[in-house]
């Protein structure tokens, strides 16, 4: 008998049937070690996720993607759209991070860390369970006529589903556009906020269609990440691998009789039981090899460790391993690939650190006036400038002067008397700067500038001064 495994199921997928309809999963509620680990790891995943948007470190809130201002905060740390190359390179940093962990351990973030597993299966499935029983009560109910039964249990899991969905929506929103500004809206009642009430429905809904119709398709078909594993991938990985020298033997695998000795008759410990399969939220089959829908969640490791335990054979047929180790007992090794990848995320690490330290927490921009030519002023040749200040602390700044360091000369604002600059924000305006013209010995002269707050230097930076030309 061969023991290579029947190809043609890499050609179908478990979630559509032959007539290419959806095809719903029903998997078994999962149990053992590895489940409850995740169960701890996961609540306090979605502990984070949910508090994430409302906690603040120094008045910044902890993780905010402000797309539409282009205002981010990763940690803490702001970022505004002058420090757009600092979040291109912390979202590199992530996503050579994440491929150097899928080259080493394969798709476990999947289903260890994606909000999407956390959510389908630590929230939604849990209710699902709990309403409509366990697998074999699902498919009983799925085939079951619409009586009151059903009914009632649709419904209420329907509602139950939406509400959740809502909840994650305004906690989505949270991200996007701040904690503060959610919880504004929500005092100040819908009817101010009909726009964002609107866009909150669209997100909901989106949520409850994934939650409740679309489920593992997204890993499947969605997901983009799941596409790169396949190019990442190779036989040095570890994953939740079906261990098939042990499992099949040289005669296969053969359902479990007492008293049959097995090793004998050539069969593997994989007693066909199918448990691994039952278990599996993308309907595959593990012992195929490794396939794109598996999510490394571990709930075959649990089912088969239990199932032979129970027959007396040793645990681990399922397990996490790499292909070299279940053929060739060759333990993890960091290879010539992940070591380049640990060089380039160390480096980029380091360009993010360094970037950081050398980061200001004020930034002053000075630009002569479009169109405007320089002035004689009496004595003095007059430039004019319009100004744009951004202040990322937390401190207001009620009192902004700004002097020239290298030139004698005298600064005046237009239209304010002086400059206040709010915590978080930025103001902008126009001021002039009169210089001696017999001081200036060229055409265009640099200008270095220093801002005060009060007493206290905040910000240095230069401008170009435009005088008479000089014919000596």
């Amino acid at each position: 008998m061969s023991n290579l495994p029947d190809e043609s199921f890499r050609d179908t997928i478990a979630t559509i049937n032959a007539e290419g309809k959806r095809n719903f999963i029903y998997p078994k509620k999962p149990s053992g070690p590895f489940y409850d680990k995740r169960k701890l790891l996961s609540y306090f995943l979605l502990v984070f996720l949910i508090a994430s948007p409302f906690i603040k470190i120094h008045g910044n809130q902890f993780l905010m993607f402000n797309v539409l201002e282009r205002r981010f905060s990763i940690f803490g740390f702001a970022f505004w759209p002058q420090d757009f190359h600092l979040f291109v390179i912390s979202m590199i940093v992530g996503v050579v991070g994440l491929t150097l962990f899928t080259v080493a351990f394969g798709r476990i973030f999947c289903g260890w860390f994606c909000p999407q597993t956390i959510f389908m299966e630590m929230v939604f499935r849990r209710i699902e369970y709990w309403i409509d029983g366990d697998r074999g009560a699902q498919m009983r109910l799925e085939r079951q006529k619409w009586d009151a039964e059903k009914i009632r249990k649709r419904v209420t899991k329907w509602t139950i589903f939406f509400i959740f969905s809502f909840f994650i929506a305004n906690v989505f929103l949270a991200y996007l556009i701040s904690s503060d500004e959610l919880i504004k809206m929500i005092t100040e009642g819908p009817t101010s906020n009909l726009s964002t009430l609107i866009a909150l429905l669209i997100f909901t809904g989106v949520f409850y269609f994934v939650f409740a119709w679309f489920r593992e398709q997204v890993c499947i078909i969605a997901c983009p990440y799941g596409r790169m594993q396949g190019v990442l991938l190779d036989n040095k990985s570890i994953n939740v691998t079906y261990d098939h020298v042990r499992g099949e033997g040289t005669n296969g695998r053969k359902k479990w009789r007492n008293g049959e000795d097995r090793t004998a008759l050539g069969h593997g410990d994989c007693i066909d039981c199918n448990q691994c399969v039952v278990v599996c939220p993308t309907g595959i089959d593990i012992r195929n090899g490794t396939q794109l829908e598996c999510i490394n969640c571990t709930a075959c490791i649990d089912e088969c460790d239990t199932v032979m335990e129970k027959v007396g054979l040793p645990k681990g047929l399922i397990r996490y391993a790499s292909e070299d180790e279940i053929v060739n007992k060759e333990k993890f090794v960091l290879t010539l690939r992940m070591k380049g990848y640990i060089a380039v995320l160390t480096l980029l690490v380091g360009v993010l650190i360094g970037m950081l330290f050398l980061r200001n927490d004020v930034e002053a921009n000075f630009l002569p006036m479009s169109g405007q030519l320089f002035q004689h002023n009496g004595e003095n040749i007059r430039n004019f400038y319009t100004y744009k200040i951004v202040n990322k602390t937390e401190q207001e700044f009620d009192n902004v002067t700004v002097k020239i360091v290298n030139y004698k000369g005298e600064i005046k604002l237009v239209g304010s008397p002086v400059i206040k600059v709010p915590k978080q924000g930025l103001v902008s305006g126009t001021l002039y700067i009169d210089i001696p013209e017999s001081l200036l010995k060229d055409e265009k002269v640099h200008l270095k500038l220093e801002l005060y707050n009060g007493d206290k230097l905040i910000e240095e930076t230069s401008t170009n001064f435009q005088g008479p030309r000089n014919f000596n």
